[in-house]
């Protein structure tokens, strides 16, 4: 009797992994029935010096969140989440003559990999405050010259650079994935808050010192809730989009972060 085939699948590696493996992704073969779990091991197989990391590691699987032991299918692909830093839009921009409407949800859920227009804060405050809005939350992050906390891992390296200046910021993401994670924090803010008009625009690549790395503006009839949502989503933005940052030094890098969460803050989904 002959065995099944192996299932093919396709594991992606991002930042620090893809660093040290020198590759972006592994086509893959293993055994019907395997997990998540097992396609680390067989990453691992091909690439020993990941292994180190695994405590660190988050997965995903086709693009959502998985736990370690969810079984996969011929043609899934796996996604290793390595510690996070901590486009497209959902509904209409309000068109005018627009009657003021506070249930009204306007959504502006954006990548950029160019630099941002010094204007694009008070752009997304326009674009998705209405005039039933008393209260508009612009939130401009920047990069700052003073380095951060260094992922898992990334200890040492970050030794060799205490005393320095950081020079910019490089950032890089899982783009549809970070999507959709951005779509579920502003589905979560808007159950939480009532706020359904918010802006989450994050940057990728090189971003210099300065310059900011990503806005987000919360329109709500009230000034509070305006200001929970802004702060709900930059929070849980660094917290869990498969996003990445690298501080950059006069001749070298340290990897920012800290290992992902996979849900909203006490109600974290599966484990690592």
């Amino acid at each position: 009797m002959s065995l099944p085939a192996p299932l093919r699948i396709r594991v992606r590696l991002f930042a620090m992994q893809r660093e040290t493996a020198g590759m972006r992704q592994l086509m893959l073969e293993v055994p019907v029935g395997a997990t998540v779990d097992d396609a680390w091991d067989a990453v691992v197989g091909v690439v020993p010096a990941l292994a180190p990391g695994r405590a660190s590691l988050r997965f995903a699987v086709n693009g959502r969140y998985a736990d370690p032991s969810t079984p996969l299918a011929d043609g899934d692909e796996v996604a290793c989440i390595p510690p996070v830093s901590g486009g497209s839009g959902e509904g209409d921009a309000p068109g005018e003559g627009d009657a003021p409407d506070p249930d009204r949800r306007i959504r502006v859920l954006e990548l950029h990999e160019a630099p941002f227009a010094p204007t694009l804060g008070a752009e997304l405050a326009d674009r998705v405050a209405t005039v039933a809005d008393g209260g508009v939350i612009v939130f401009d992050g920047r990069t700052r010259i003073t380095p951060g906390t260094p992922a898992p891992g990334q200890e040492a390296e970050a030794q060799r650079w205490t005393g320095k200046d950081v020079t910019g910021l490089e950032y890089e993401a899982f783009g549809p994935m970070a999507l959709s994670v951005l779509a579920q924090i502003a589905d979560e803010i808007e159950d939480r808050f009532g706020v359904r008009r918010l802006a989450i625009v994050h940057r990728t690549g090189d971003v210099p010192l300065g310059d900011t790395s990503i806005l987000v503006v919360a329109a709500a009839p009230h000034r509070d809730a305006a200001f929970d949502a802004a702060r709900y989503a930059i929070d849980e933005v660094k917290a869990r989009a498969p996003i990445w940052k690298s501080e950059r030094f006069a001749d070298g890098h340290v990897w920012i972060g800290h290992v992902a969460r996979t849900g909203p803050a006490g109600g974290d989904g599966p484990a690592g």
